[in-house]
């Protein structure tokens, strides 16, 4: 019997993943391992980012430590890891910060940091990526927007307003990069376990929690469903679709 064709087979294919030191950033660099591709963690944790590696399958895996709020730095940062270790087919763009902030409290320097990290790496990892060299001849960018942006979110407007923009230009980045054999889309998720998620719930109370998951009627998210989706558009299965933001939320906005 002839092998089976796995159109999610990323085999020879070289990858970055961001935010790898926990959450949606390493169960996504497990699975992209698990599905063949060599892969390049990052993060800003080198011991977390060591214990991402271990868990990864297969070989020629590396980390690489940075601080993707440095925005200027980031395409020089990714020129030289191109050249140290190749070209990338893809990257899932998972890093990004989020912290509950009514709007009572607002300050300049919150919404700097917020849009920085949230937004502003997207835009500089997208200009680094578009680089001669930096890519393969096809390659695919994933980035993460939430829910958050297009549904209420009170004491959440900041982050709500930089995944929005991680929407927008989902959409003008798709058109942007297209001349240079780039896709670009973004997965839109609700809530997902993650232990940044869990220690935010520790501020609130057993009925704000169930409010929440009832939000979501097949309730909350697992990491692994969130790095199925960015598998799903990095691999061969995406390979005709760009500038689309892929919603993975449980059946909230359903």
């Amino acid at each position: 019997m002839p092998p089976t064709h796995n159109p999610m087979d990323l085999t020879g294919r070289r990858m970055l993943v961001t935010g790898a030191s926990a959450g949606i950033g390493r169960a996504t660099a497990v699975l992209l391992s698990r599905l063949g591709a060599r892969v390049t963690v990052s993060g800003r944790d080198e011991t977390r980012l060591g214990e991402t590696l271990a868990l990864l399958e297969g070989g020629g895996h590396d980390a690489a430590a940075f601080d993707l709020g440095q925005l200027d730095a980031v395409p020089g940062w990714l020129k030289d890891l191109a050249a140290r270790g190749g070209a990338f087919h893809g990257v899932a763009h998972c890093a990004g910060i989020q912290t509950l902030r009514p709007i009572r409290i607002f300050s300049a320097s919150f919404f700097e940091e917020v849009m920085r990290v949230n937004l502003g790496s997207c835009l500089a990892i997208a200009k680094g990526l578009r680089q001669k060299g930096v890519h393969a001849d096809t390659a695919s960018l994933v980035l993460i927007a939430s829910t958050a942006a297009t549904a209420a979110s009170p004491a959440n407007v900041v982050y709500a307003a930089s995944k929005g923009g991680v929407i927008a230009a989902t959409k003008g980045l798709s058109a942007e990069l297209l001349p240079d054999g780039i896709r670009v889309n973004c997965i839109v998720p609700s809530i997902v376990m993650t232990d940044l998620i869990e220690r935010g719930f520790e501020k609130l109370t057993p009925e704000q929690i169930e409010h929440l998951r009832k939000l979501q009627p097949l309730g909350f998210g697992h990491v692994d469903d969130a790095a199925n989706a960015i598998a799903y558009l990095i691999a061969d299965t995406g390979r005709w679709i760009t500038g689309t933001s892929m919603v993975v939320d449980g059946g909230r906005t359903a």
